[in-house]
């Protein structure tokens, strides 16, 4: 068995999603191709608006394309497994036809990463011996999988750690999970709350869309709370009547506009919510 890395390359590629995607940008920071026998490998490190994670994609002889997905901290694990397979593999002998376990299964791990569920199973049949890593989604879904020729795990151990040095120093301002985004309408305007992350943080993107007219707000996630007690604190206090006013009932007067709303509200290029 022969096994070449046959590529290293990083890009800086933007790919914007059609409408129906919500337009979320997804980066591609880098990939990195492996020939194993007589299939390719394909580690892609990319970021969305939930954080980065990387792509491992097969290729078969036979073109038919599989792949996984795996959280940069997921990834860093499957790498340690990527090492005990090895080990492990390494301290077996020739292949045996005579003492192979009914199911193909020499060794197995799991790992769990949020609502997936990996499944990592060193497994021989008459091609030879490989690893098979498989994901599953708790809430239902398909499984997907790839499969390592054995011989190759050192080196795909390699390639991951490579990109892994790359990219996750500072993972921990990358959160996999974000609140999905919200939709308000009043009268003639619709408002959109987006969450979304970069590396900066994690960010709310407030948009007012009217007919002919867009415009829109980012909070930095550390002044949520500060912006969440402003507007409770002016929620409260237009509720109430100003101290020693007395209702006019009746003709005979015009009510006097609240200082925060009617004809007092400024625009600061693009930025203001009206």
């Amino acid at each position: 068995m022969e096994f070449n890395t046959v590529g290293w390359v990083i890009g800086r590629i933007e790919h914007w999603q059609d409408p129906s995607q919500q337009g979320q940008m997804e980066q591609e920071l880098a990939t990195k191709m492996l020939q194993i026998q007589s299939k390719r490998f394909y580690l892609d490190v990319k970021q969305n608006r939930r954080g980065r994670f990387i792509k491992v994609a097969e290729i078969g002889a036979d073109g038919r394309r599989s792949q996984v997905f795996l959280a940069l901290s997921t990834a860093a694990e499957f790498r340690d497994h990527l090492s005990t397979f090895s080990d492990y593999y390494s301290s077996l002998g020739p292949p045996n036809p005579d003492n192979v376990p009914e199911d193909g299964k020499l060794k197995s791990e799991m790992m769990i990463k949020d609502n997936r569920r990996y499944y990592l199973d060193l497994k021989e049949n008459s091609r030879g011996r490989f690893l098979r890593v498989s994901q599953t989604i708790t809430r239902g879904g398909p499984r997907s999988q790839v499969a390592i020729p054995a011989q190759g795990m050192i080196e795909f151990r390699d390639a991951l750690t490579d990109l892994l040095d790359e990219f996750s120093t500072d993972e921990h301002a990358y959160k996999p999970d974000l609140p999905e985004g919200r939709h308000m309408h009043v009268d003639n305007k619709n408002f959109y709350f987006d969450i979304g992350q970069n590396n900066r943080g994690v960010y709310m993107r407030i948009s007012e869309v009217k007919t002919n007219f867009r415009t829109a707000i980012t909070l930095p996630e550390k002044c949520w709370s500060r912006f969440r007690d402003i507007l409770s604190d002016y929620c409260d206090k237009i509720k109430q009547p100003p101290s020693g006013t007395v209702p006019q009932l009746g003709g005979g007067g015009q009510d006097q506009p609240h200082p925060l709303v009617g004809n007092n509200t400024q625009q600061d290029g693009g930025t203001s919510l009206k």
